[in-house]
């Protein structure tokens, strides 16, 4: 039987919500060789399917027998899967964009501790998500995993932990195989479009129960944690909160979620997209990110005194995400899609303000006792990579530690009627990235130029479709 759905969540509105209790035996994860071979074994595993992120997010791999893995099957893929465009073009050279000349092969390195089985498929199926390394065996720096596990590294030399815990909004949307028409809203259980105005709504919910239980369902069989579902403020719009824990661990999780989303969604003959704004005059999709820092020794939040009170690493990490953020933006909102979410009136901050309690803030600071004290960026969009938008927000937070980051006074009133204080468009946030020095301490350069390029490369490729606002209002005006 699926779990039963109950009230949860406590906010400044009626919140409808989703709860699956931890299973204590979700089968997911292996320690050794020796026993992934048991795993598959007890399963009837027919296939293995070894699977990494590209830089938007994409799974990438390879499919083969059971057998096969384990048995020192050598896995590789080229190093240019790593500098193409979302649409799979690839980029002309810069300077400090450069392709492998030789094109050579990158190794995949299964992490044995995410092998789950691939409950959609109809024969017996596993996946296995990969870490990448050169013929070395050396991290190649500029891989998704890699950027975030090397910022993760940098809190651990300090004696500290991260721990975060995202927030992912989709939109579920009608079939739509022509991209000239505008998306629209799918029929649910009533045989009708749901529309507006459903925000913590339990019909919402239930308009796609059968959907909402396959999501559990699936989720259950791969040992991944939903912590509450409810109903978003568009038409169809859903939001998972998963539990918190390792930003690694997490970031695979969001990962997973958006193909089980995905697949769930396609069972039932309708798409789940992450884009962050699919419909015009609808609230765009984000993807936020709750985070504290705990010794890793103690176990104590960093952000508390002994006392309860905010201690100065609290403030310092605030005030390094004021400052860094709208230079690592892009890393949180990849694409021109991405920027269309944040503007003013959307419920979407467009500044770099912070706050308790003030979901208008980018920054802001949930009511909790001194145990969870903890920082939410509203920015990112759920179209981000998980790693990417985990490390840069993680990464910009551990630079204003670092360099004791003074921030604003917090916001009390509404952030979102003044100027805008971010990056308007995708080659602007670029540019900020590519211009802040202090990055080099958290990213390598490698992937701050591969990056770049491969996000102007996607501007260029924008820039060739004509859209249907410049043949309305350009064609006979102009």
């Amino acid at each position: 039987m699926p779990a039963k759905r109950t009230m949860l969540k406590p906010s400044g509105k009626a919140a409808k919500t989703a709860h699956v209790p931890p299973n204590p035996n979700p089968g997911r994860g292996v320690k050794s060789w020796k026993e992934a071979a048991q795993w598959l074994r007890a399963r009837g595993i027919e296939d293995i399917e070894c699977i990494t992120p590209d830089l938007a997010g994409v799974p990438r791999g390879k499919m083969m027998p059971s057998s096969k893995f384990t048995s020192n099957t050598s896995l590789a893929l080229p190093s240019a899967i790593y500098r193409h465009t979302i649409s799979g073009e690839y980029p002309e050279e810069t300077e400090s964009f450069r392709y492998e000349p030789r094109d050579s092969d990158l190794k995949l390195v299964p992490d044995l501790s995410t092998l789950s089985v691939v409950p959609w498929e109809t024969d017996p199926t596993a996946q296995v998500i990969c870490d990448i390394v050169n013929v070395n065996g050396e991290e190649v720096p500029y891989t998704p995993r890699n950027v975030l596990k090397r910022v993760v590294s940098l809190y651990k030399k300090k004696g500290w932990k991260p721990v975060v815990a995202p927030e992912i909004e989709f939109y579920l949307v009608a079939k739509n195989d022509d991209p000239d028409y505008p998306l629209h809203p799918p029929k649910g259980r009533s045989g009708r479009s749901i529309v507006g105005g459903q925000s913590y709504s339990i019909a919402g919910i239930n308009e796609f129960d059968e959907l909402i239980d396959d999501i559990y369902h699936f989720s259950e069989k791969q040992g991944l944690e939903i912590d509450t579902l409810i109903h978003e403020e568009g038409p169809a719009q859903l939001e998972i909160n998963l539990r918190h824990g390792d930003p690694v661990e997490l970031a695979d999780q969001v990962f997973m979620f958006k193909r089980t989303i995905r697949e769930a969604a396609l069972k039932h003959g309708i798409y789940a997209t992450f884009m962050a704004k699919p419909m015009q005059g609808q609230a765009g999709s984000a993807m936020h990110i709750h985070q504290s820092v705990v010794d890793i020794e103690t176990g104590r939040n960093i952000f508390s005194n002994p006392d309860g009170s905010p201690s100065e690493e609290f403030f310092a990490f605030i005030g390094g995400m004021q400052n860094y953020v709208p230079s690592a933006l892009v890393m949180m909102a990849p694409y021109v899609n991405s920027y269309r979410r944040l503007t003013p009136d959307m419920a979407c901050p467009v500044n770099n303000a912070w706050g308790y309690d003030n979901r208008t803030t980018a920054f802001r600071v949930p009511v909790s006792d001194p145990a969870a004290r903890r920082v939410e960026n509203r920015l990112p969009s759920s179209d981000a990579n998980p790693y990417l938008a985990l490390a840069a927000s993680l990464g910009c937070g551990l630079l204003g530690i670092n360099h004791s980051v003074v921030p604003t006074s917090p916001t009390d009133d509404a952030a979102n009627e003044g100027s805008i204080d971010l990056p308007r468009g995708l080659l602007e946030a670029v540019a900020l990235l590519e211009d802040e020095p202090a990055f080099t301490e958290v990213f390598d350069p490698e992937f701050i130029g591969i990056y770049a390029g491969v996000k102007r490369g996607e501007f260029e490729t924008f820039m060739e479709v004509i859209s249907p606002w410049e043949r309305e209002f350009l064609l006979l005006n102009v």
